[in-house]
């Protein structure tokens, strides 16, 4: 894309494609949240800390398309993760870098990205991932396009748990001292909580 700087370029990638068996099936991107749907709260605090945006989504994709959002879907069956959506995105990333973060983070940090960044810069390390209350969050990383192949094997021997594929790595973790930042909905009741902390 013109203006990407080749090395430092980073691509977001808002992770949705999961079968999110605690909301019942339900589409969990697509759940209201405040208004509006809960992925579009992650677009708004994500899409500006990166210089393009995709999202991993494998249902009501017409809708993400109709916002201008590429969408790449998985390449392996029966929804076997975010590692899949990973490896989807690197597919279709333009970019030296992707960061992603899952779709039902409402609070995401809005300098999430510059701090990931900061981190592999000074070390370089191919990934970066954060941490919060001692607690890793995997889903919330920045990696590089050369790990794509490792990725790529890893799925492929079957193995489907994303921080061990990370622990496998020269990884670097960031730490983020708002826990609320990392609040994730998973069910009814993460939803509610949710919006009443915004209240």
């Amino acid at each position: 894309m013109p203006g990407f700087a080749p090395e430092t370029s980073i691509y977001g990638c808002v992770l949705a494609g999961g079968k999110s068996e605690r909301m019942h099936g339900r589409d969990k991107a697509q759940i209201s949240f405040l208004g509006q749907p809960l992925v579009n709260h992650v677009i708004e605090r994500f899409g500006g800390q990166v210089d393009g945006l995709m999202i991993s989504a494998n249902r009501n994709q017409a809708i993400y398309q109709s916002m201008g959002i590429t969408v790449a879907a998985d390449t392996l069956e029966d929804y076997p993760g975010p590692l899949a959506g990973m490896l989807a995105a690197f597919q279709y990333c333009p970019a030296a870098w992707l960061a992603t973060v899952p779709c039902d983070a409402p609070y995401l940090p809005l300098d999430l990205v510059e701090r990931l960044w900061s981190a592999v810069s000074d070390c370089h390390a191919p990934v970066a991932v954060a941490r919060s209350d001692g607690r890793m969050q995997p889903v919330f990383a920045l990696l590089h396009h050369s790990l794509q192949p490792s990725l790529g094997e890893f799925l492929a021997r079957g193995e489907r748990k994303i921080m061990r594929w990370i622990e496998s790595l020269d990884y670097k973790a960031v730490d983020f001292p708002e826990s609320d930042a990392f609040i994730n909905i998973n069910t009814d009741d993460d939803l509610k909580a949710a919006a009443e902390a915004h209240s």
